[in-house]
């Protein structure tokens, strides 16, 4: 049974979007979401910006210098100093503090949950933008208040001259191909490497749902990191049948095919590769909001039995990963675990649900080891207790 979503917002087949324009071309889908109301006010936003534990900015196209960038957390009095137009404000991971911001996720369950990485939000006084620019990754650009002016312009890669600028990577050729305006509930998807600016028409608000990808240079790093650490010392370069050199000095082409077949044996051991990516995906955007937590070991059962359940905590990532008929691997904020592959439909619970209902897991309390899984998840801080709304 697929738990994945079939369509996107606004009705096209998700087999379609996947095979024309997913990293191919932009996409505009008018009216997404219809009737959209944006679940967090400017103000609200602002207030977020506030926080030691949210990482927000400010640019202004003319402040200090030309497109200056502010970092938060900021004061109520930054706010009063701002001029009437022409900045913006973009908030990270909003998804992670406010619930109603995280529920828009599940409309993109038609992608990998483990490429999702944030909803940042962005208020932009009339005029606002932050310049001619380009993404390395895939984003849903999804119009919550107000309306933006998106133009698309050019492909683009390292070698596109950009403007002098100490922080941002702004475009110093922008060749439009396309523009649109974007009112509440309008959503623009664009592929990574392509060049787009958008200026606020009014005060707007716009939600940023954006992918992880890492670089390949991110890849082989931490890959190689995280093999050297199952290397004993003892494995070294040899090279047995050594012929005799002509030129002592010389590295010569044997010796680097040796490298080659040393280097190719590594990377070719499949279950430490699924193993390292399952892990690294997983890490947590904020790592602190994850705390270990000292449980009574009769605690999750009592929960259970006054109808409590367990709610998957905001900063966590979880996937899985089959790795033979008898175990499966599941992944959480950067550790993994082995688990026996009838424990599969829980999992899928686990990694699927935000919330975790008492007669969902009713049918898991007689298993020891799905009993031994809800209670590390718990006290590694990945799941958490429902509370009591009285309280």
């Amino acid at each position: 049974m697929s738990l994945s979503v079939t369509t996107l917002p606004g009705g096209m087949s998700a087999e379609e979007f996947l095979r024309d324009y997913w990293q191919k071309k932009p996409l505009l889908i008018q009216q997404a979401f219809p009737e959209f109301e944006s679940p967090l006010s400017a103000d609200e936003l602002a207030g977020l910006s506030l926080e030691e534990e949210v990482e927000s900015r400010i640019v202004l196209e003319q402040g200090a210098t030309p497109w200056e960038l502010r970092h938060g957390p900021f004061t109520e009095d930054d706010y009063r100093t701002l001029p009437e137009r022409d900045w913006t404000l973009l908030v990270q991971a909003v998804d992670q503090f406010v619930p109603e911001v995280a529920e828009l996720l599940q409309a993109f369950r038609f992608l990998p949950s483990w490429r999702l990485d944030d909803v940042m939000i962005s208020y932009a006084a009339p005029g606002g933008s932050v310049g001619p620019h380009y993404d390395n990754y895939d984003v849903f650009l999804l119009q919550g208040h107000g309306h933006r002016r998106w133009k698309v312009g050019q492909p683009c890669g390292p070698d596109s001259p950009l403007l002098p600028h100490p922080d941002l990577r702004i475009l110093s050729d922008f060749e439009q191909q396309d523009e649109w305006v974007l009112a509440p509930g309008d959503m623009l998807y664009l592929p990574p490497g392509l060049a787009h600016y958008g200026i606020a028409e009014d005060a707007c608000m716009t939600y940023s749902i954006g992918f992880r990808a890492p670089s390949h240079g991110e890849i082989l790093t931490h890959f190689s990191d995280f093999l050297s650490q199952y290397l004993g010392d003892h494995q070294r370069y040899s090279d047995a049948g050594l012929s005799l050199p002509a030129d002592p000095a010389q590295i010569d082409d044997q010796t680097v095919e040796r490298l080659q077949r040393l280097i190719l044996e590594l990377v070719q051991d499949k279950e430490a590769l699924g193993t390292w990516f399952g892990r690294y995906m997983t890490e947590p955007r904020f790592p602190e909001m994850i705390t270990a937590q000292e449980l009574d070991e009769s605690l999750l059962n009592d929960a259970l039995d006054q109808g409590y359940g367990l709610v998957r905590n905001p900063s966590a990532r979880l996937a899985w990963r089959q790795e033979s008929n008898e175990y499966l691997m599941l992944f959480a904020s950067g550790e993994h675990c082995l688990l026996p592959t009838r424990l599969l439909p829980l999992v899928q619970l686990i990694c699927n649900q935000d919330y975790l209902d008492a007669d969902q897991l009713g049918s898991w309390r007689a298993d020891g080891e799905a009993v031994l899984l809800l209670e590390q998840l718990l006290g590694k801080g990945d799941l958490l207790l429902e509370e009591d709304e009285d309280e």
